[in-house]
């Protein structure tokens, strides 16, 4: 069985679709699972995705990313 790879903060705006400060956003206010890891932040994206399904990312109608 192979570990999954720790993938970057721009990988995860990428796989959600989203911009990078929604991310952070995320972070702070919605419990997205993040690692920090020395100064970066590290994300596993089955963990970002179960939090999807299970907290779910605010819709388009309220983001202020746009």
């Amino acid at each position: 069985m192979t570990a999954e790879p720790w993938v970057s903060l721009e990988d995860v705006a990428k796989h959600l679709g989203v911009a990078k400060d929604s991310v952070y956003r995320w972070i702070d206010t919605r419990s997205l699972p993040a690692h920090e890891i020395g100064r970066l932040w590290s994300y596993k994206l089955s963990e970002v995705d179960e939090w999807g399904r299970a907290e779910g990312a605010p819709d388009d109608s309220t983001r202020g990313d746009r």
